[in-house]
């Protein structure tokens, strides 16, 4: 049989699918002990020495500079589900993780990659339908509490917990503020309005949320007004400073008034500048790059006030809300300079707001969309990021739950009353799929094992009392509300997860079942890997070392 010449190695079937569910195993086993309200934080150093402590499933595995091909895909996966949930990021990863373990011993018991992979997909299906059919409650029968319980259950596991209730009120009153409608008429909350600064100093409780959008930038001199109603906006993306020549150009002059017309032309053009934005009506000028001294003076001359140093990305958010646009030149279409008005964005207020011992600048009454900004206090710089992380995920998941309208009990309830479910609807099918789901089903009863060990608690006792618990809510009609029980890791009992206020939004289960299964089956799916080897750098003809 003729052999494959490669420079390179090849391993396949049996022995690279147990190498790809063992990296995945390893990653996983990384973040596993940090799910749920007891889990442990993680502290990650980089090679120059920056330091990161979380216990966020993506932040975690985003730092870790994994090489193994198929544990990338794990990483890719926690960071999917924290763009399109923002919460969840631990979970999903175990999840997969423990999908391929299983589907791995199947594989070794000679069940083909293909009969799993079909097994699972009729499991991700019909958990999703269960899940929406069966676990998920609307919202507005549960009350204005249900927002708050959401964020609650979110930052049970994170730095800010010992003040859930400070923070779950200021997060939920900051989603609502930035509500808009859009040309359907459905509501979004889009958390991009939100904007999350860093304040060193005092305690967690002392964060605030500002109803506008707040800079963390000045004013560019004291001279300047801090205050300005009715604001007209010019959004910059260049210098406000006197022109000067290319680099590499000279100039040969020996006439002394030619230099100072040179002078005079450069700081004519800066006046220029400035007149044509002026004119246009603007009274308050951010801009990305610098403002010199000049135009200091001329635009305190005028009563408008500039700022510098602005990031590229905080504009572009303030060009949305206000209704301005981000320019990056005055050039016109003629070759000359103009300004146009309809640039200017508009807002009722911008001010200069002091808050401890840094100065913020904050914009009132957006034209376009409402915003809002979230300014956190604390200890360190570690304890700040941590928490900016934290204040996020609770921002998603309270998003979520309003957009989607969803919410299912937490605490392992879903996955447990899924796992129940999936093997009384595996006895249905008479194929070999049925292994395959048996085996999904006993891959999600690994949430609730985990929070349990995480908790210090007996998990196969506690895990077993909640399969029996769901077991009965699905036969017997009478005790139907049993599908609510999940852990409570406090007393180490089952209880109605729902009356306790430990929710979260269903569609976060939901896209994390999904995403798990789907990572899965591409790795498991693999059952060939060719490792190049590098090729070696091509000497030097002349023999000099480098």
């Amino acid at each position: 049989m003729p052999q494959l010449l490669i420079d390179g190695e090849r391993k396949k079937d049996q022995d690279v699918r147990t190498q790809n569910a063992t990296a995945c195993i390893a990653l996983a086993n990384i973040v596993k002990s940090s799910l749920g309200p007891n889990g442990l934080d993680k502290m990650l150093v980089d090679q120059i020495g920056d330091v990161t402590i979380s216990n966020d499933g993506a932040t975690i595995l985003k730092k870790l500079e994994v090489e193994h091909p198929a544990a990338k895909v794990l990483v890719q996966l926690a960071d999917l589900q924290d763009q399109e949930v923002g919460d969840g990021t631990t979970s999903v990863v175990i999840i997969a993780a423990e999908l391929l373990k299983r589907a791995n011993d199947l594989v070794k018991h000679d069940i083909h990659p293909t009969s799993i992979i079909s097994g699972f997909r009729v499991a991700m299906r019909e958990s999703v339908n269960y899940i929406n059919e069966y676990l998920s409650i609307k919202v507005d029968s549960l009350g204005k509490n249900t927002l708050i319980n959401c964020a609650r259950t979110s930052m049970s596991s994170k730095i800010i917990v010992s003040e859930s209730d400070f923070f779950a009120d200021m997060c939920v009153r900051a989603v609502l503020r930035v509500k808009s409608t859009d040309a359907s008429g459905a509501s979004k909350y889009p958390i991009s309005n939100i904007s999350i600064l860093k304040a060193p100093g005092k305690s967690a409780k002392d964060s605030m949320l500002v109803e506008g959008f707040a800079l963390n930038c000045t004013i560019a001199a004291e001279s300047m007004p801090k205050k300005i109603k009715n604001a007209k906006i010019a959004l910059l993306d260049f210098n406000l400073n006197k022109g000067k020549m290319p680099q590499g150009v000279k100039l040969q002059l020996s006439d002394a008034k030619a230099i100072d017309e040179i002078h005079k032309k450069e700081t004519d053009m800066l006046r220029d500048q400035l007149k044509l934005i002026i004119d246009a009506g603007a009274n308050v000028i951010f801009t990305v790059r610098g403002i010199d001294d000049l135009a200091v003076k001329i635009l305190s001359q005028h009563g408008v006030a500039g700022v510098r140093r602005c990031r590229k990305a905080d504009l572009k958010k303030i060009a949305k809300a206000t209704g301005g646009q981000l320019i990056l030149n005055l050039v016109n279409e003629e070759g000359g300079q103009s300004f146009d008005a309809s640039a200017l964005g508009t807002a009722d207020l911008v001010e200069q707001i002091r808050v401890a011992d840094e100065e913020l600048i904050v914009i009132k009454g957006t034209k376009n969309s409402k915003s809002a900004s979230i300014i956190l206090r604390g200890a360190n710089s570690y304890m700040l990021e941590e928490m900016e992380r934290s204040v996020h995920d609770v921002l998603c998941a309270i998003q979520r739950t309003v957009e989607s309208g969803y919410i299912v009990p937490g605490g392992g309830a879903v996955e447990t009353s899924l796992a129940m479910y999936l093997e009384n609807f595996a006895r249905t099918m008479g194929s070999r799929e049925q292994l395959a789901i048996v085996e999904f089903a006993q891959a999600l009863l690994t949430i609730p094992k985990t929070l349990a060990v995480n908790s210090a608690l007996d998990a196969t006792d506690l895990v077993a009392k909640l399969c029996t618990l769901h077991t009965a809510a699905q036969k017997i009609p009478e005790k139907k509300n049993y599908a609510r029980y999940g852990l409570d890791l406090d007393s180490g009992k089952p209880r109605d997860n729902v009356e306790a206020g430990v929710i979260e939004p269903a569609i976060g289960k939901v896209k994390c079942i999904k995403f798990a299964t789907e990572a899965a089956i591409t790795i498991l799916r693999i059952d060939d890997l060719i490792q190049l080897n590098p090729k070696p750098e091509p000497k030097d003809p002349h023999g000099h070392g480098h």
